[in-house]
């Protein structure tokens, strides 16, 4: 049976604390898979929550692509995604909502929809804060409570360097 969620319990992991390894850059980079490149990598939190980050991107569309934080809940064998940092890759249509957009969005996952029966992280948003694999990453990174290692070099820009 898969896990649900209350809108606070969401919040609560997206802000918790998940130190990233010393070698997560290397990590995160992208291995070819039938199709599209991908990679996941497993990180615990500071409240001993397992989550896991899933990237996935097109070979033949480099604007398709997705980036996933999900929870590893201990009663489940299923995932729970709490977000998901996509890319342009076809229309987008928030069901109770009812809203339509085609752009880089974010989902989010949201007890509401989980009460309608739709996956938990079908709301979206459509956003203009990154336009790239790599800066979609960086959003996750700083939205999601993720923590470089200690000395880790920053970004030029700031943030987290992937």
């Amino acid at each position: 049976m898969p896990a649900k969620y209350s809108d606070e319990e969401i919040a609560r992991m997206i802000g918790e604390r998940k130190p990233l390894p010393e070698d997560y850059r290397s990590r995160v980079q992208l291995h070819s898979k039938r199709g599209h490149k991908e990679r996941e990598l497993d990180i615990v939190g500071e409240n001993n929550t397992l989550y896991r980050l899933i990237l996935r991107q097109s070979n033949s569309n480099m604007l398709d692509f997705s980036i996933i934080l999900a929870v590893s809940p201990a009663e489940s064998s299923k995932l729970f995604r709490l977000r998901r940092y996509n890319g342009k890759h076809g229309e987008h249509t928030n069901q109770i909502e009812g809203n339509t957009f085609y752009d880089f969005h974010i989902h989010q996952a949201t007890e509401r929809y989980q009460e309608s029966g739709a996956d938990e992280d079908t709301f979206a948003e459509p956003t203009d804060r990154y336009g790239d694999f790599h800066s979609a990453l960086r959003c996750m990174l700083e939205d999601c409570g993720f923590e470089a290692p200690q000395g880790a070099q920053k970004s030029l820009f700031g943030g987290f360097d992937v």
